[in-house]
């Protein structure tokens, strides 16, 4: 049996980043890129000895797909103080640059990138604008933290729906394990289960909602644990 790992880059990022912070107990400490990528390969290739099932050979492994964007390059004016940040030179932007240079170098990982939206807006943060709501004019005025960019990714999902028919339709593995928490894959999951192929998602132990739990195979609970990923926990993994 051949196994494809899709990783949905943004989620495994938010939930990694925050496993480390909690693990060193700093709320902006921000882990190596180096790191997060060693973290993507070993987490893909524990994922795959996992979805073969207790007492099982691994399966081999096809290839580890990563889906992200590039980082946000572009200079924005605050609307509140009116100061000029340059996006491209953002402690954010380079370690997502750095991230994908390391990703890069690692065994059998492919990077697939989508875009970000052409219409980056300022938003009010949503505990400030929960503040407003609650304190009326008590919580005036916006102050420059108080608002964020508000930058969306495009194509992403898109091109992770493609991989997965791609793979079932060409028969180009037997086995495809996600990790994501999104459901909104579930349409790729019903097609490719149509197609015979093995769909196990792995949520990272992010709860999942009930449709997308209802449309795979089996699901794999790998958590983050430093200073190696290492810990899993398996439910209904056949």
């Amino acid at each position: 049996m051949t196994t494809a790992v899709l990783v949905d880059g943004g989620f495994f990022v938010k939930i990694h980043t925050a496993a480390w912070r909690k693990h060193v107990g700093d709320r902006e400490a921000q882990p190596e890129p180096e790191d997060v990528a060693s973290a993507v390969h070993e987490l893909a290739i524990e994922s795959v000895k996992l979805a073969a099932g207790k007492g099982r050979e691994p399966n081999d492994l096809y290839r580890i797909l990563f889906y992200d964007c590039p980082p946000f390059a572009e200079g924005k004016h605050n609307p509140v103080t009116n100061q000029f940040t340059d996006f491209s030179k953002t402690a954010t932007a380079e370690f997502r640059r750095a991230l994908h240079e390391a990703l890069k170098k690692k065994r059998k990982v492919a990077l697939r990138f989508g875009r970000l939206s052409a219409k980056a807006t300022w938003v009010i943060r949503r505990d400030k604008t929960a503040d407003i709501l609650r304190r009326g004019a008590d919580a005036l005025p916006v102050e420059e933290s108080d608002v964020a960019l508000d930058i969306r990714q495009k194509g992403v999902d898109m091109k992770i729906g493609l991989d997965i028919a791609a793979l079932a339709f060409k028969k180009m593995v037997s086995q495809i394990v996600l990790v994501s928490g999104d459901s909104d894959f579930v349409p790729a999951a019903k097609l490719a289960r149509r197609e015979g192929i093995d769909f196990v998602l792995n949520s990272m132990g992010n709860p999942i909602n009930t449709d997308l739990n209802e449309h795979v195979d089996g699901l794999i609970r790998l958590k983050p644990n430093f200073p190696q990923i290492g810990h899993a926990q398996q439910d209904h993994v056949v």
